[in-house]
């Protein structure tokens, strides 16, 4: 692909308003023809405090950008399973730091726009060259190029461990519809799903996407009925730990051939997650495959519905 070299990024992330992104983004950038306006854009910046700015380096996010490209050319969709924890151990943000939509607008347009065409650009067309659309820019959490890498770690993660990440990376249904439900914001709920999708994408199951979504849209459709928190209870993450690690991430080295560690913040009890495993697997057996039709027959497959931005912050102690 023949892509604009990318212009020297500032030092600090800064916050871009969405009304900034409509106003600048069009068909050039979205195909990787042309740079955002890079001068426009940092005249509607909304800088960082002094305190801020300190833990909001461009460069170690740029490096691994770089080296994602290097490394999955050849499949980028496989890059984000490498990314997703990297990314939230590298930008350590609290959940409504990162329910900020202009910061991952700042990354997409002013520090990383190549990485947004490499990694979501479509196929060519007849009548012209394919985009990346408007909302891997500028968009809801779960489609917006890097805050969904970043949803994906914070959600999936158990505590410090970010295995359950790559687990869930290995299979975009999982980022494309699971991330969205209501039910994730329960952890047992969560590790006991990833150990389920975990099994039967091992297990090499024919259309395992249509697997995903079936039995994501049933565990959503039972939680509605039943309260999970009775059945496997869970506690509130540590905030002290997550704030120290937060507070530690200017020193910390994320390494590119070892998965990093995420926050002490505590994992989900091992009882919790056994005791959802029979009922999801249930659950997984029973729920209905839908018929996938490809795009040039028009139909799109049935996904539950998206939930607004920011009702994964659903405790106290989320909105750190």
């Amino acid at each position: 692909m023949n892509m604009l070299a990318p212009v020297d990024p500032p030092e600090v992330f800064a916050l871009l308003p969405d009304a900034a992104v409509a106003k600048f983004l069009g068909r050039g950038i979205q195909s990787g023809l042309e740079l955002p306006p890079q001068v426009a854009l940092a005249r509607a910046c909304v800088p960082y405090d002094s305190r801020t700015a300190e833990r909001r380096r461009t460069a170690p996010v740029r490096e691994l950008l770089d080296e994602a490209m290097r490394r999955f050319a050849d499949d980028r969709s496989a890059a984000d399973g490498w990314l997703a924890p990297r990314l939230h151990a590298t930008l350590r943000l609290t959940r409504a730091e990162a329910a900020d939509s202009r910061l991952w607008n700042h990354l997409a347009m002013v520090v990383a726009p190549d990485y947004v065409v490499w990694r979501h650009r479509g196929p060519d067309t007849a009548d012209g060259r394919g985009i990346a659309t408007a909302a891997r820019f500028s968009g809801i959490h779960y489609t917006q190029a890097f805050s969904r890498l970043w949803w994906a770690a914070e959600l999936f993660r158990d505590g410090d461990d970010y295995d359950p990440v790559v687990t869930a990376c290995r299979n975009q249904d999982v980022l494309n519809t699971t991330l969205r439900l209501d039910v994730i914001d329960h952890r047992p709920t969560v590790q006991a799903m990833i150990r389920v999708i975990g099994g039967f994408l091992d297990a090499g199951v024919a259309r395992p996407g249509d697997h995903v979504n079936a039995f994501s849209a049933a565990v959503n459709a039972a939680g509605s009925t039943l309260v999970y928190d009775v059945l496997a209870a869970d506690v509130d993450p540590d905030a002290d730990e997550l704030l120290q690690w937060i507070e530690a991430g200017s020193d910390a080295v994320v390494g590119w051939e070892r998965l990093p560690e995420g926050p002490s913040d505590g994992r989900v009890k091992p009882a919790a997650v056994d005791a959802l495993i029979p009922l999801f697997e249930q659950l997984r057996v029973e729920a209905p495959l839908r018929k996938r039709k490809s795009a040039r027959e028009g139909e799109a497959v049935s996904v539950p519905a998206p939930r607004a931005p920011g009702v994964v912050l659903s405790k106290p102690s989320d909105y750190l």
